[in-house]
């Protein structure tokens, strides 16, 4: 018998804020919600290490982009610092789970379908996880 992996797909979000007055833009303690959410995924991380096995959505409105992909994410908001719309993870993951899983996801298409495009959103080029069959 032969068994296969299905692929997962986590969302990791909530609110989030960067502080301008405490400073640095690269200083994660200079956010609400970040430090928790590279802390969720690292934990993620740790029970599965692939970025195929397991693709991870992180952050949220004004997150540190750079310190959740570096923690594992594979998509990420929020490379300019802006609010993303509440769905904007969902979108990426939806998109992500019905494209066929032999052909790469359109990334620039992917983050256009968000609601501020990659100034919201950024990440990693994936394929897509659906398995397609004949007949459906």
């Amino acid at each position: 018998m032969l068994l296969e992996y299905q692929p997962d797909i986590v969302i990791i979000t909530g609110h989030d804020a960067y502080y301008k007055k405490k400073g640095d833009i690269h200083n994660i303690r200079n956010y609400k919600n970040t430090e928790n959410f590279v802390k969720a995924v690292k934990e993620a991380r740790r029970f599965e290490k692939s970025h195929e096995k397991l693709v991870i959505i992180a952050g949220a409105c004004q997150s540190n982009y750079e310190e959740l992909i570096k923690a594992g994410a594979n998509f990420a908001s929020s490379p300019k610092r802006v609010n993303i719309h509440a769905l904007d993870p969902a979108i990426i993951a939806s998109t992500i789970a019905m494209s066929e899983r032999n052909k790469p996801i359109d990334l620039v298409g992917l983050l256009d379908k968000t609601k501020y495009g990659k100034d919201g959103m950024g990440g990693l080029m994936c394929n897509g996880l659906m398995y397609v069959g004949y007949p459906r």
